[in-house]
């Protein structure tokens, strides 16, 4: 068995010594453990949730974790609180529990019916790995960042930049957090509740447990954090030390060893070689996928690192009368998979002494009664040469011996320990008594303290009455400008999320391989469709979705723009602009002057999507190209009508002659 860490911590071993924790006054038997030395106390519910707070032990152990929690709610309550380096463990079980006698003699240790014997025994069996980690939370953390103030204020436009400042420090705090988390290589999902000027709270469910995130409760000024764990839906158990079964073991020493390891059904559970690792990391390698009982090799006599291996674990060796044949190995080993012929060698070794002793070990586990265990009765008979009735019976003599023992009758006390005792039970009720009446003079504080705030409240309210008649006006007023401003916020919100909409499509038009998508949809390129070859057209549309260069924007009507407005045009730099309708002279010839390409919308298939559309590739350099052969044709020809004009006016200067 591992040992646990524990052993170099503290460990406390709890058992109810008087009392109920249903009761006013339970007294619990205390013993801790660090592995060396023991104390002992008795010690009151508070005490001990006041030792486990301040001493931090590795594990508090108990044989019945109801004794420390009335019913599931406040056991949840009780492991909420616990230290985050603190484990609850029952060391009788799980779901259904043993008597803690069966349990201490099984594992050797001393146990008696007193209560401080028990919670020795409790605290000597969790340090050695025995029990059941009790969890009520998965390793899930929510961490909450809100608002530390009330964003009450004075009133008017001081409460506003009130209500501003602390909704902006809550949103500059989640940003710290995120920053912390994200350093700490964290996995989390955040969402945020937006608020006037910032954020309200925020929510961060981290993949971690308390102790693993750099973060603490606080509360600081305008911002406070808390801290939860997630809940499980139920009360889950984990063995602290999970449980490791018989198994029959084959090896092949030498440069490069092997391990093949089966179960005592004969089932290949794992098969493993090296030619680096040391005896040492082989043992361990073995020692993590059972209890060998038997240890075998695949030729006589056994070679002296395999018996080193066998006398390690205590176990009975095995080898064939003969060293077996490749031919036999093979044979053997068909149906089973390894990676080299040492792996085949130690799986061969293992499957032959599993056949040799298949009768044995089906005979001994018809023997064994259904509630005891097979491996550890098989281990004894095969490697001391037991029967099998011996075995069962000197087990049977230890459970029956450890039931006596720890059932005895209690002997008759003496009249003075009668006395002692009657005064010691006078003591708690008193204790009790003292405690109800503490309990009584604190809720009548409370009363007190609730009449008097009411009475406070109340004359409060009678002076805050006049006032409030001269608030009543301001304060419509108020209500009624909040709710112009809340409908136009609405507006604005419904506005940017049709934007978003908007540059959401667009962005995948930009964005999307359509060849990968589909292949109908290769060569496809994004249209920007604008109303009117207007100034206030482009701006709004450039606002609503974006005009960029060597975009395609198409114009609904073309007619009437001015110089301005095609200037603007021509500064984004369209790749294409398609037309509908005539442009005017004078945007015809900026555009022109600009070298921007322009073609009838006709002249290319365009699908549109809302304000979006989209158009072929092919039809859109095949339009380009067009009209790159128009700009050449209009380039000469307004070369030639220069030419013309020079001829015409030089001639009107009496300069030229006869042509």
């Amino acid at each position: 068995m591992q040992r646990t860490a524990a052993l170099d911590d503290v460990i406390f071993g709890v058992d109810i010594q008087s009392g109920d924790v249903r009761g006013n006054s339970p007294a619990y038997a205390l013993v801790i453990f660090d592995g060396e030395s023991i104390e002992r106390d008795v010690v009151s519910h508070r005490k001990l949730r006041r030792l486990i707070e301040t001493k931090t032990p590795a594990i508090v152990a108990t044989d019945n974790m109801y004794e420390l929690a009335e019913d599931k709610d406040a056991l949840v309550h009780f492991l909420r609180e616990l230290p985050e380096e603190t484990r609850l463990v029952q060391v009788t079980g799980d779901q259904q529990p043993e008597p803690l006698s069966r349990v201490a003699t099984r594992h050797g240790v001393p146990y008696g019916k007193d209560p401080m014997e028990e919670a020795e025994a409790t605290a000597r069996l969790a340090a050695g790995n025995v029990g059941y980690e009790v969890s009520a939370f998965t390793d899930t953390t929510r961490l909450k960042v809100a608002r530390g103030r009330s964003t009450g204020g004075g009133g008017g436009w001081s409460e506003d930049r009130y209500t501003r400042r602390i909704h902006g420090s809550v949103k500059k705090r989640t940003r710290e957090v995120e920053r912390e988390l994200d350093a700490a290589a964290l996995d989390y999902e955040r969402e945020v509740t937006e608020k006037y000027g910032g954020f309200a709270n925020a929510v961060f469910e981290v993949q971690a447990s308390p102790g693993e995130i750099p973060i603490s409760a606080e509360r600081s000024g305008d911002t406070r954090i808390e801290i939860e764990r997630e809940r499980r839906d139920g009360i889950e158990f984990e063995p602290l030390a999970h449980r490791r079964d018989h198994v029959v073991v084959g090896v092949d020493p030498g440069t490069t060893t092997a391990v093949a390891v089966l179960s005592l059904d004969g089932e290949v559970l794992d098969v493993y070689s090296t030619r680096t690792d040391d005896t040492a990391a082989v043992i361990e390698w073995v020692i993590e996928r059972g209890r060998p009982l038997l240890v075998a090799a695949d030729v006589t006599p056994m070679p002296e690192t395999v018996e080193k291996l066998r006398r390690s674990f205590d176990a009975a060796g095995w080898t064939p009368d003969s060293d077996l044949a490749v031919d036999e190995k093979l044979h053997r080993t068909r149906e089973q998979a390894y990676d080299n012929d040492h792996e085949r060698d130690a799986l061969a070794a293992a499957l032959e002494a599993y056949d040799d002793h298949e009768t044995q070990f089906e005979r001994v586990a018809a023997k064994v009664p259904p509630r005891e265990e097979v491996g550890p009765v098989l281990a004894r008979v095969v490697a001391n040469d037991e029967s099998v009735e011996s075995v069962l019976e000197d087990l049977s003599d230890d459970e029956s011996e450890a039931t006596e023992t720890s059932e005895h009758e209690p002997r008759e006390l003496s009249p003075e320990e009668k006395e002692i005792k009657r005064l010691r039970e006078r003591v708690d009720r008193l204790e009790s008594h003292v405690e109800d009446l503490r309990g009584t003079i604190e809720d009548k504080d409370e009363t007190i303290a609730a009449y008097e705030e009411k009475l406070e409240a109340a004359r409060s309210e009678q002076r805050a009455e006049t006032r409030k008649r001269r608030e009543v006006n301001r304060l419509e007023r108020e209500n009624d400008r909040l709710e112009r401003e809340l409908e136009d916020e609405r507006d604005r919100v419904a506005d940017l999320e049709g934007k978003l909409e908007r540059l959401k499509a667009l962005w995948k038009l930009d964005h999307s391989n359509f060849a990968d998508v589909e292949k109908a949809k290769e060569g496809l390129v994004p249209v920007k469709v604008v109303e009117k070859f207007t100034t206030e057209a482009i701006e709004d549309a450039d606002d609503r979705f974006g005009l960029a260069e060597d975009d395609i924007i198409l114009f609904r009507d073309a007619t009437g723009a001015g110089r301005s407005t095609a200037e603007l045009l021509a500064d984004l730099e369209p790749r294409l602009v398609l037309r509908t309708g005539g442009l005017s002279d004078v945007s015809d010839e900026v555009l022109f002057e600009r070298r921007v390409p322009i073609a009838p919308a006709d002249a290319v298939t365009v699908q549109e999507v809302d304000e979006l559309a989209v158009a072929r590739e092919r039809e859109v350099e095949a339009a380009i190209e067009e009209w790159r052969d128009y700009e050449s044709e209009r380039e000469k020809a307004r070369t030639a009508e220069m030419v013309d004009q020079l001829i015409s006016e030089h001639r009107a200067s009496g300069h030229g002659g006869s042509v």
